[in-house]
């Protein structure tokens, strides 16, 4: 049985920094992922990272803010957020692939997601 933890998350303020975790178990996973969705908006990639954890990608908007990491002896996926702004609020899920190897950033590529976790930043 496929099990993903997300652990992390909360309340800051704008410059602050979170760190969001993942922990996935009952199979072995390829490409992972953290997607958000902000209320009224579609849920969007954040960032995504291969099995190697060698290939990145990351949305425009977090760019040299966020970093993504995984530990494959754990299975684990990590974001780090730093200099979070009000318009990083949201929540955010992580997410798990069984089949695709790149950093792919398509939804509907990933089989397994999170529960979701807050993340709200005021000014």
């Amino acid at each position: 049985q496929v099990q993903l933890v997300q652990s992390g998350g909360g309340s800051v303020q704008a410059g602050d920094s979170l760190r969001l975790s993942c922990a996935a178990s009952g199979r072995t996973f390829t490409a992972m992922a953290w997607f958000r969705q902000a209320p009224g908006k579609e849920r969007a990639i954040v960032a995504a990272i291969s099995p190697s954890g060698y290939s990145t990608y990351y949305a425009d908007s977090v760019k040299g803010r966020f970093t993504i990491s995984r530990d494959n002896a754990k299975n684990t996926v990590n974001l780090q957020m730093n200099s979070l702004t009000p318009e990083d609020t949201a929540i955010y899920y992580c997410a798990v692939s069984t089949t695709f190897a790149g950093a792919t950033i398509t939804t509907g590529r990933y089989d397994y997601w999170g529960q979701g976790t807050q993340v709200t930043v005021s000014s």
